[in-house]
């Protein structure tokens, strides 16, 4: 009988660990998120598709640390390299007229 239980308690670990799989994934990985993926695990990793999006989920790569702020960067940038080509643009444009008038 108690050769029962010693296998039925491992058999809960291995299954249990399994089943948490993509969170312990995830912690090993050291993923930002790892809370919210263990807690999406929990409660939707019963079924097939919610372990297997967990799973590819703790797969991923941390998002990064600060996404709004590279977001408003880029578009500085954007709107920089904009205005310098427009500006270059009408540079060129006046100096070709004032070269045609001079003439």
């Amino acid at each position: 009988m108690n050769d029962k239980i010693v296998v039925q308690i491992i058999a809960v670990i291995f299954a249990l660990a399994l089943y948490f799989l993509p969170a312990i994934l995830a912690d090993r990985r050291k993923r930002v998120d790892v809370l919210t993926l263990a807690l999406f695990n929990a409660c939707v990793g019963w079924t097939v598709l919610g372990w297997l999006f967990a799973l590819y989920w703790s797969l991923q790569p941390n998002p990064p640390k600060n996404l709004a702020g590279d977001v408003v960067e880029k578009r500085k940038l954007v709107r920089m390299r904009a205005f310098s080509s427009a500006l270059l643009l009408r540079v060129q444009q006046r100096s070709t007229t004032r070269d045609g008038s001079q003439e």
